[in-house]
């Protein structure tokens, strides 16, 4: 949208109300277990959430080369985030690096829970960023899954659907649904969360959101690198949902035994 001189990309809105939805509800929860972590949520997301975008877009660009690089690509395309184009593995892992690093600079300031409580406490936040963030795919036009013609079918204009697709006119809102599921594990660990071990929450929502874009990614149909058929997220969401299983597994068995 262009007001005077300027472009709006409702895309990167999306993503800032889903940063500040997080930091907030992040804040509020981190207080609550720690009285004394005031600013602390914002302090370290000044380092994490660039982190997380930088970690997001180069996973993106890394696993889908052709677009930028490939015959008919443009690598100056590659920062243009407000196009689209954010993995979100990539902005968790660097995202998450980032945040461990920045919290241990806040813990020599003064006395806080451990990391997991922190991350536990961010948890919830970071889906409904997501969530959010999901809005923008619908502004762009963009992660549709295959046709249909259920009730909540979205149209997608003829010049945004793929090649293969030019006849069909209705498609699966894949952004919606990973909106609803982001959304409902959100309200579950807010919910369930204070009845587990300190890192199971940050656990249970890697697992939980990883299982939901396992689904997902089997019915989209925008352009991925596959390996052996399958594409290339639906192998990663595999992988991250029985590291993040494990790891939740292993801290509440650490929880027994204190």
């Amino acid at each position: 949208m262009e007001i005077g001189p300027l472009t709006i990309h409702f895309y990167a809105l999306c993503i800032i109300a889903g940063i500040v939805v997080a930091v907030w509800l992040g804040d509020k929860r981190f207080i609550s277990r720690a009285p004394n972590g005031q600013n602390v949520v914002a302090d370290v997301a000044i380092w994490a959430v660039p982190s997380g975008i930088i970690g997001g877009r180069l996973y993106h660009v890394i696993s889908s080369p052709a677009n930028y690089f490939g015959k008919n690509g443009n690598p100056v395309d590659a920062i243009k985030i407000w196009q689209g184009g954010l993995g979100i593995w990539g902005a968790i892992s660097v995202g998450t690096v980032a945040a461990y690093f920045a919290y241990k600079v806040q813990e020599k300031k003064k006395v806080l829970p451990s990391f997991g409580h922190f991350m536990d406490a961010l948890a919830p936040g970071i889906l409904l960023a997501q969530a959010i963030g999901r809005l923008g795919n619908w502004f762009n036009g963009e992660l549709f899954g295959r046709p249909t013609q259920l009730p909540w079918a979205l149209e997608i204009p003829t010049n945004l659907r793929p090649q293969n697709y030019m006849t069909y006119e209705t498609f699966h809102p894949t952004f919606l649904y990973e909106l609803i599921w982001c959304s409902a594990v959100a309200i579950a660990l807010i919910v369930w969360g204070k009845k587990l071990a300190p890192g199971q929450v940050f656990s249970a929502y890697v697992a939980l959101y990883s299982i939901g874009r396992l689904l997902i990614e089997t019915i989209r149909i925008d352009q991925a690198n596959t390996i052996g058929g399958l594409r290339v997220n639906v192998w990663v969401s595999a992988i991250v949902t029985t590291l993040a299983v494990a790891n939740y597994l292993r801290l509440g068995r650490r929880s027994a035994k204190i």
